[in-house]
């Protein structure tokens, strides 16, 4: 866990006072114990001059040296020995007088020979005579004319015991100064650290996101610039987060707005950005974002065009590309480089569905052939019989009538034919108006029944109204539902073979009344019922043409019911019969 600025700022001090106390002890521990040393030696030094001076005396009063020695270490506490000018010892004050005989010759020792040089000498060394650390001093006196010595002896232990004293004293003070100085720092760093502390939770809070955060200080000193600045970032950012947040919902809008796909990727070809209509166009269901542009649409021309903007970015490239999946469609693309200071940034791709216009154009081309073969053919009938009537078959009296029949009906067809162009134009174009009023479908299909009842009667059908009296009205235009019914019982009563029979019903369902005209006619191959409501599209175009047809009825029928909100549709058999059932909303 990472610790608090103020407990670092702790950790650091305290480590500094670590490491410079510890400078503090070692060097006070090694002068002082120098400076104890020092003392010491200066004592002994005084405790030997005043030795000399005894020892001097004693020499004129020749008294026995050991008990000399005896007395002056007694007196001093010091180990005192008297050396003769041969280095015998002649008295000690820690041997007795048998142990001085067999206590080896002193006259090589280091303080004899410094003493004898220069009248002074000290030496610090192990005594193998009483088995501990000695500090030696020896100093040069006149014994009965010669030079005899005088050497005074302290134990190390004393000095060392004096070393950890002062050590004691050295611990436990610079210890208490170095808490005293720990609390002192985290005292300090807590109040100094503060204003860091609440500057690092503003910039948090301002990094989540919240730039209402403030940090106010009242001194303007280093931190109080800084947290000025962090207040000026925190409301900069924020106008440049609102600035790219409204540009982008701009964007957003935009390309929300637009039914065209757009798919923008880097110069890397990874995507950046598409639309919901690119989606719906390619059927994209993961998660584009990142992806190349291949892994997404799987499709190469796309990539052709993309990879091509990407070697030249120098202009527009466009083609026109088909998408097979889910459902065929026809693309109009067009890739156009994004640049920045001559420098290829990525690619903005738009996407044209231009399915339903290539099929308006196909289906124009269709209707012009189609309109063109239909008027063709009872012109030229037209034609060609009142050039024979010119011809002379006039004066035939019972020719000129059978041409003049036949130029009669053809000009009839010919009528029909454009009115029902007429009347699909104004249904396609959304020109037709209707006046919608509560409507009887049962007066309607008697209305028509009426009108076809020579044609039914020269075939003998059995045509039975099913609808009754009681059922709802609906809500329609009556002028146009009769149309409706006319198309459909003509078409009935032309496909059904004499003698059969034809029905018609009605039945709610739920909120819509459902009208069923029924035959037992020819029927209609399966294959052929998904085009059936087609313009100009007929099953037996040869025998259409005879009973009259113009194909273009079911058509009329199926967009009429449209604009009134309901469906149209037919079931069929081959053989057995068809069914062709209409909807409308109850009124």
């Amino acid at each position: 866990m990472a610790y608090k600025i103020h407990q670092r700022l702790t950790l650091i001090f305290g480590v500094i006072f670590a490491i410079v106390f510890l400078g503090i002890y070692a060097y006070l521990h090694r002068t002082l114990t120098e400076d104890a040393y020092r003392q010491i030696r200066e004592s002994l030094e005084r405790e030997l001059l005043l030795s000399k001076i005894y020892v001097e005396k004693a020499d004129r009063l020749s008294e026995d040296w050991d008990t000399v020695a005896d007395l002056m270490g007694e007196a001093s506490g010091l180990r005192t020995t008297i050396v003769g000018v041969d280095g015998t010892i002649l008295g000690d004050s820690d041997l007795s007088s048998e142990e001085l005989k067999s206590v080896e010759n002193h006259l090589q020792r280091p303080e004899l020979q410094k003493a004898l040089k220069s009248g002074l000498g000290e030496s610090r060394r192990f005594s193998t005579t009483i088995k501990k650390n000695m500090l030696y001093m020896a100093s040069a006196f006149q014994l009965k004319g010669q030079d005899a010595f005088i050497r005074l002896a302290m134990p190390l232990d004393h000095i060392s015991v004096v070393s950890r004293h002062l050590s004691e004293v050295l611990v436990v003070s610079l210890l208490s100064a170095f808490v005293i100085a720990v609390i002192l720092s985290w005292v300090a760093s807590l109040y100094f650290s503060r204003p860091l502390i609440e500057m690092s939770k503003v910039a948090q809070k301002i990094a989540s996101g919240d730039f209402s955060q403030r940090i106010f200080l009242p001194n303007k000193d280093v931190l109080g610039v800084l947290a000025d600045s962090i207040n000026y970032m925190s409301e900069q950012v924020r106008m440049r987060i609102e600035d790219v947040a409204k540009e982008k919902s701009q964007l957003e809008a935009v390309l929300l707005s637009m039914s065209e796909g757009v798919l923008v990727i880097n110069r890397e070809g990874r995507i950046l950005l598409m639309n919901g209509p690119f989606k719906k166009i390619f059927h994209v269901t993961e998660e584009p974002i990142g992806k190349n542009t291949l892994e997404v649409i799987r499709n190469i021309k796309v990539q052709e065009i993309i990879d091509q903007v990407l070697r030249q970015p120098q202009g527009v490239e466009s083609a026109e590309i088909s998408v097979l999946l889910p459902e065929e469609k026809i693309v109009l693309v067009y890739a156009a480089p994004i640049l920045r200071a001559s420098s290829l940034e990525g690619i903005v791709v738009v996407f044209h569905d231009i399915t339903e216009l290539r099929k308006m154009e196909r289906v124009r081309k269709e209707f012009v052939a189609n309109v063109s073969h239909e008027l063709r053919t009872p012109l030229a009938s037209i034609k060609g019989y009142a050039e024979t009537l010119l011809d002379g078959a006039l004066a035939d009296k019972a020719h000129a009538e059978e041409f003049l029949k036949i130029i009669h009906m053809d000009a009839e067809r010919l009528a029909r034919l454009i009115q029902d162009i007429l009347d699909l134009s104004k249904v396609e174009s959304g020109n037709l108006k209707l006046d919608f009023q509560p409507v009887a479908i049962h007066e309607v299909a008697d209305g028509i029944l009426e009108g076809l009842q020579r044609q039914i009667n020269e075939k003998s059908l059995n045509i039975r109204n099913d609808i009754v009296e009681t059922m709802p009205k609906v809500r329609a235009d009556e002028d146009r539902i009769a149309q409706v019914f006319l198309n459909l019982i003509e078409n009935a009563v032309k496909y059904t073979p004499q003698g059969n029979r034809i029905a018609l019903s009605a039945q709610e369902e739920g909120g819509f009344l459902r009208v069923d005209v029924t035959d037992t006619g020819i029927g209609i191959p399966e294959e052929d019922l998904p085009r059936l409501f087609e313009r100009f599209y007929r099953v037996d175009k040869a025998r259409s043409r005879e009973l009259g047809g113009t194909g273009l009825g079911l058509s009329i029928v199926k967009h009429i019911v449209l604009a009134h909100g309901g469906q149209v549709s037919v079931r069929s058999q081959l053989g057995r019969g068809s069914t062709f059932s209409f909807t409308l909303p109850i009124a």
